[in-house]
């Protein structure tokens, strides 16, 4: 994936592996979330996965 292409998603952060590119970051809720499936397919990108990582544990303190 080129650079170029890669700056339609500020807001997330990359990893490119062999043969695919991971984009990751935080949604902040559906709506921003509907917004990037639309970039992700206006710009030609197949959405593979999406995972909701969980919550770190609050501390005790």
């Amino acid at each position: 994936m080129s650079d170029a292409l890669a700056e339609a998603f500020p807001e997330l952060d990359r990893a490119v592996l062999s043969d695919q590119t991971l984009f990751y970051g935080t949604v902040i809720d559906e709506a921003h979330l509907y917004g990037l499936l639309n970039r992700f397919q206006s710009v030609g990108l197949h959405v593979l996965e999406m995972r909701q990582l969980p919550e770190a544990p609050s501390s005790p303190w």
